[in-house]
């Protein structure tokens, strides 16, 4: 059984694997850039994670645990489609601002040289984010506050793409307004008005 200690030492480890796969992605960490940055010893990561691949499969749980949290929260403090549509786009402008990319976003695009288990974690992500999106929009629908041309499956995987993607494009450039003019769009194209509220 972890001790306090070392169960602080593992969030810190995760902590600051975190922040370089969303910066530089997973192929740009390494357990050296951990190692120095906490000054610890390889062997203490090693103890906490012993291969790379399981401190990639830690971060992923983690950090979807945490943004199904956020979806759950939006849902209990937003009672609109349109209002959680918009809380959801803020949970990636968030992560922009920040300095960082979405990890299971930078983990796709390192989708190949991921073990099997970590490529399934990955499409686990996308597929409740797509899921939770769809029951949004068709809830939007039914009840008339939202419009889109397409099914609410197609639309849901488009404005996950869409937002990914605006993370991604807006990411050479300083500054917000390329992300929420996508981020806008995106919105709009669904039905929402005012989408920057």
């Amino acid at each position: 059984m972890h001790t306090a200690a070392a169960t602080s030492t593992g969030e810190r480890i995760l902590d600051v694997a975190e922040g370089l796969v969303q910066t530089r992605g997973v192929n740009g960490m390494s357990y050296a850039d951990i190692s120095a940055a906490l000054g610890i010893t390889k062997a203490s990561l090693h103890y906490h994670f012993p291969s790379k691949n399981d401190l990639v499969h830690a971060l992923i749980d983690r950090y979807s645990g945490r943004f199904f949290r956020a979806l759950a929260s939006i849902e209990e403090t937003e009672t609109d489609a349109a209002a959680r549509l918009r809380a959801y786009a803020h949970v990636y402008g968030s992560v922009l601002e920040g300095g960082r990319m979405c990890l299971c976003g930078m983990l796709a695009s390192d989708f190949q040289t991921l073990t099997p288990a970590g490529q399934a974690d990955v499409a686990a992500y996308f597929e409740t984010n797509a899921e939770w999106l769809e029951r949004v929009i068709a809830k939007g629908v039914r009840e008339g506050q939202l419009s889109p041309t397409i099914s609410p499956r197609v639309a849901a995987a488009t404005l996950l793409a869409g937002l990914e993607g605006a993370m991604l494009v807006s990411r050479p450039f300083e500054g917000m307004d390329r992300f929420d003019a996508i981020a806008s769009a995106l919105l709009l194209a669904l039905g929402v008005d005012d989408p920057r509220r």
